[in-house]
């Protein structure tokens, strides 16, 4: 090993070879690691080449040395390498997908990681700890992050919610040498998860003969319960000939009993789409692609059509079905009914013809939204919230609201879509259900990523995003930028037109002659986006906040009249309907027959029964 090495490169790996013989050049730099050849144990002249992976295993913070030597902690706790005492750090593991060196024996690379991260996540200079870095199977760098409490054993709720937010949805930028990262928290031990209370002897006593009465109950329903499922499930096989309608023939707990949908057949969705040919794909989802089919009559339908990755077994597509098919509102997307034959599971729904809010903010749709039209969508889809979170029967979390999944129909009203993702609440879980994370980044609710338990509060918070879109129309995460976080960096009351949010508004918003409740609306939505689940209104009082500052402007907002929406685009009886922001008819040639956007609210015609194949 000499000079004659390629001159950049600094690291050569050659652990665990069956080297017995090294010269190294006495002007050799760079790294070398010799670990598990036997040339380390024959006397090597400079032992560092083979002591390298003790040396990488120390914490690239300050030096525990300097706390007077090695200390030892309690379970869960560590040594902080800025107070020298033992307290409990918010730890994961940090993964960097792209690192643009791979000398990890360099210190002052991890220092400016260990700076950059006490600075911008707002912490004491020394209170971050790296340890054991090293490339994984996936070529990733990987290391130990640890982070100190300035004062104390313990981090507070909300200051664990913002280090988890900001590395989890990479709102934080390390220095560029790291490039893009991913993180992975370890559960945090709060305080109260160690505090308990002595209990008395005839307390344990009582809790117990109360715990036992109460397990006996519960076996003694289970037995009454499935007693009566098989009583219930013979009559249904007695009275129902498609009881067993799965297409492998398996049962899959009986006909779903649906309400406004109906059966299709896998030939009829494959003529109305043209053998689902690419020119009638809509989009793609994780779920698979959705298709525009137009039946005889020319009614229009979307047909999601699930792909083989995501196929459901049929107790659960049943489910689902009869999930959807019971949520009746004007202000979601209708269930018309599915298909389930011939390996395919296919859900079909009303069709919506202006696409998505975010199309329309982006300006890709062409539609410009002004001021009120926002502001009527803002109301519309929170109404749609409000009735799964209150009148569905059982209560629904929709799970991933966003300005993707609010479609705009011929009128511009709003109407929320996709239940994919969406959580059942039974009265004896209403408030809280424990789940695995998911969502959508820049709409994930803090509290429900940091303790996996959803509320309803969580698609207010996810909404509250959305109404920050409609004053800026920008996406919620965009150039590194967090919308919630800039807007509450912005604000100033004392704006009273702008409320210091002026460069952030959207040109169509912020030249408006008169913004009618703005301030109202900003405010509404900054309380939406509360860290706290419990300083966040419901959905129900959003709608009538959004309908008081309609009401404010003489707008209707009764749900049950027409709205003042459908009346401004009223045209007389056999003309052209025209769309208000784009000169062009609704009625199109596709496939040479000549189609209508239709009346999709009750509109449907088709039979309520399932039909036999």
């Amino acid at each position: 090993m000499d000079d004659s090495i390629y001159p950049r490169l600094k690291l050569v790996d050659l652990q665990e070879n069956r080297i017995s013989t090294v010269i190294i050049g006495e002007h050799y730099k760079n790294t070398l690691i010799l670990i598990g050849n036997p040339v380390c144990s024959t006397g090597l002249s400079n032992a560092n080449y083979c002591n390298l992976r003790q040396q990488l295993k120390q914490p690239y913070s300050i030096s525990l040395a300097n706390c007077g030597g090695i200390l030892s902690c309690p379970l869960d706790q560590k040594l902080s390498p800025q107070s020298c005492a033992c307290a409990y750090p918010y730890q994961g593991m940090l993964y960097v997908r792209g690192p643009l060196f791979r000398e990890l024996s360099n210190i002052t690379i991890f220092h400016s990681l260990e700076k950059s991260l006490w600075e911008k996540l707002g912490l004491t200079p020394g209170s971050v700890s790296l340890q054991n870095p090293f490339f994984n199977g996936d070529d990733y760098l990987q290391m130990q992050l640890a982070l100190f409490p300035p004062t104390g054993q313990y981090f507070n709720r909300s200051e664990v919610q913002r280090f988890g937010f900001s590395l989890s949805n990479q709102t934080y930028k390390p220095p560029h040498e790291f490039g893009p990262y991913y993180f992975i928290a370890s559960p945090y031990a709060f305080p109260d998860s160690y505090k308990g209370a002595s209990l008395s002897i005839g307390t344990i006593i009582g809790i117990t003969a109360g715990s036992t009465t109460l397990i006996l109950c519960l076996v003694g329903l289970m037995v009454y319960a499935i007693r009566q499922k098989k009583r219930a499930e013979r009559a249904i096989g007695i009275s129902r000939p498609f009881a067993s309608w799965a297409s492998s023939g398996k049962d899959s707990g009986g006909a779903p009993q649906l309400k406004g949908a109906r059966w299709f057949s896998y030939d009829e969705l494959k003529k109305c789409t043209n053998n689902f040919s690419g020119r009638n794909e809509l989009g793609f989802g994780g779920y698979g692609k959705v298709y525009r089919g137009v039946f005889p009559d020319r009614k229009i339908v979307a047909i999601k059509r699930a792909q083989e990755g995501s196929m459901q077994g049929g107790l659960e597509f049943k489910n689902e079905i009869e999930l959807l098919s019971r949520v009746h509102h004007k202000n979601l997307v209708s269930l018309v009914g599915f298909c389930f034959e011939k390996g395919e599971q296919m859900l079909v729904y009303e069709f919506i013809p202006n696409g998505t809010l975010r199309e329309s903010l982006s300006g890709k749709s062409g539609i410009q939204l002004d001021w009120k039209r926002r502001l009527r969508i803002a109301l519309s889809s929170a109404r749609g919230l409000a009735y799964l979170h209150e009148l569905a029967n059982p209560p629904i979390i929709h799970r991933d609201v966003k300005s993707t999944n609010i479609l705009l129909d011929d009128n511009l009203n709003a109407k929320v879509a996709d239940f994919g993702l969406s959580k059942l609440v039974s009265d004896s879980e209403k408030g809280h259900v424990s789940t695995q994370v998911k969502g959508t980044l820049g709409y994930l609710d803090p509290e429900y990523f940091m303790t996996q338990q959803l509320t309803e509060k969580s698609d207010v918070y996810s909404f509250g995003v959305v109404m920050l879109e409609l004053i800026t129309s920008k996406q919620p995460i965009e150039k590194g930028k967090y919308v919630v976080r800039e807007v509450r960096t912005l604000m100033n009351n004392k704006d009273e037109e702008y409320y210091g949010l002026r460069e952030l508004m959207d040109p169509v918003v912020r030249n408006t002659a008169n913004l009618i409740g703005f301030g109202r609306f900003l405010e509404l939505a900054m309380q939406c986006v509360e860290g706290l689940a419990s300083d966040r209104p419901t959905m129900s009082e959003v709608v009538k906040a959004l309908e008081t500052i309609l009401h404010n402007d003489g707008m209707i907002t009764n749900s049950t009249s027409a709205s003042s929406s459908a009346a401004n685009f009223e045209v007389s009886k056999g003309a052209a309907a025209r769309h208000p922001y784009i000169d062009t008819l609704f009625t199109k040639k596709d496939d040479g027959i000549e189609s209508d956007a239709f009346d999709y609210s009750g509109g449907y015609t088709f039979s309520s029964e399932v039909e036999p194949k």
